[in-house]
């Protein structure tokens, strides 16, 4: 195993990104312009996210490292730490009041799941570069959880760059307007120094240019259902809107890198009134105008039953969804669905379930087995459309269809 520590290159580079501070500046984001995704010439993919978006990214990651190179995270623990759980997602992959699997043996379910084929094959993350950030005053992501994470990652071969500081539980960045060691909305902390330059730096092996002061891109505002399993993003507890920051640079063609950025529960756009507060402080537009860099910002929402109340990425396999961190997962398919529209190249195969046109008639408890609904206090909800189907026990029958993949309604 890799001993954990910080390399000299990124020793190097926090040094250079370091003098970036005094001059750092909130930039205005520019009014999103109504459009669609396109192609770009796209060099690299790499993904980022905080929280129950690092979740997600790292899935991703794992999911198709085929595709991305390379991965920032941003407080979150190893991949399928939560088995599909809810209660092992909240009590052992948040906090440690109960026992969770091992970085061993989360490796070992992976390399099972690669020679499946449903994980790209775990070869890929040798040698991919992975930046991990937690703050000892996080105590909703625990860091004994995150250092999980990191054993995870060196297991597989990943170069791995793990920063640790005083900061509550949030992404960090220069322009962060919450004080370093708290908790609270919107969950972007400054504790002056720069994070995420030292993200890219590290992702990309070099060191990066200063970021810019006044931003000269386009903030791309475009319609998830375009691109979500089943064509209804809310079905899938994704928003109506998603956001593509696109530096001039790259939109006259220059080659350009992608980096998907995910942020965490409660920071989606219509998660109340948040808004634009992840893209305007997450410090990652101000780099991609001077680094040649498109920011891709998918958008996650709550669900009306209690299943996700507060916009998490799905990393529980909430609402059914058992692939939620493999080839198949309703998300990954979705935000995949984005980054091969703006480059160009179709991501790998993924099994779907065929739709089934005629009625299932079964119990309730038989649906939520056979992955056509989920139960939740003792009621039971189709996938997809997440209609009421009634008690959820083996006397208590329903009738279903299921129009598209994974989405299933009442006949």
């Amino acid at each position: 195993m890799m001993r954990l520590r910080l390399s000299a290159l990124t020793a190097a580079i926090a040094t250079a990104v370091t003098g970036v501070l005094a001059t750092a500046a909130l930039a205005a984001v520019p009014p999103p312009t109504a459009g669609d995704l396109r192609s770009y010439n796209i060099g690299a993919t790499y993904v980022s996210g905080v929280s129950s978006g690092g979740y997600m990214a790292n899935q991703l990651h794992v999911a198709y490292s085929g595709v991305f190179q390379g991965a920032g995270i941003f407080s979150a623990g190893p991949y399928r730490c939560a088995q599909g759980d809810l209660a092992t997602a909240l009590n052992a992959c948040m906090q440690t009041y109960m026992p969770r699997k091992t970085p061993a043996q989360l490796v070992s379910e992976t390399r099972s799941l690669a020679s499946s084929g449903a994980v790209d094959p775990v070869a890929n993350l040798s040698g991919d570069p992975v930046y991990l950030y937690h703050g000892s005053n996080d105590q909703t992501v625990v860091r004994a959880v995150n250092d999980d994470l990191a054993a995870y990652y060196q297991s597989l071969g990943a170069r791995v760059s793990y920063r640790k500081t005083t900061s509550g539980h949030a992404w960090v960045s220069p322009i962060g307007p919450v004080s370093c060691t708290s908790t609270a909305s919107p969950f972007i902390n400054n504790c002056g120094d720069d994070p995420p330059g030292q993200m890219l730096a590290h992702l990309f092996g070099a060191p990066v240019n200063a970021p810019a002061s006044q931003l000269n891109g386009t903030l791309i505002q475009f319609d998830q259902n375009d691109y979500a399993v089943g064509g209804d993003a809310s079905a899938i507890s994704m928003g109506d809107e998603g956001f593509a920051y696109v530096p001039d640079d790259c939109a006259n063609g220059a080659q350009c890198r992608l980096m998907v950025a995910l942020h965490g529960c409660k920071q989606g756009y219509r998660y109340q009134s948040f808004g634009d507060k992840f893209m305007r402080y997450a410090y990652l537009n101000e780099y991609a105008d001077t680094n040649d860099m498109i920011v891709l910002y998918p958008q996650a929402i709550p669900t009306t039953d209690l299943t996700n109340p507060n916009g998490c990425w799905n990393w529980w396999a909430y609402q059914g969804d058992t692939r939620y961190a493999q080839h198949g997962g309703t998300q990954i398919e979705t935000i995949l669905n984005m980054v091969e529209a703006l480059t160009g190249s179709a991501p790998p195969p993924s099994p779907t379930p065929t739709p089934t046109l005629e009625c299932v008639t079964a119990s309730n408890y038989a649906h939520t087995t056979a992955g056509r609904a989920y139960a939740l206090y003792g009621n039971t909800y189709a996938n997809g459309s997440n209609e009421y189907l009634g008690l959820w026990n083996i006397y208590t029958t329903s009738s279903i269809r299921q129009t598209s993949p994974g989405h299933w309604v009442k006949c």
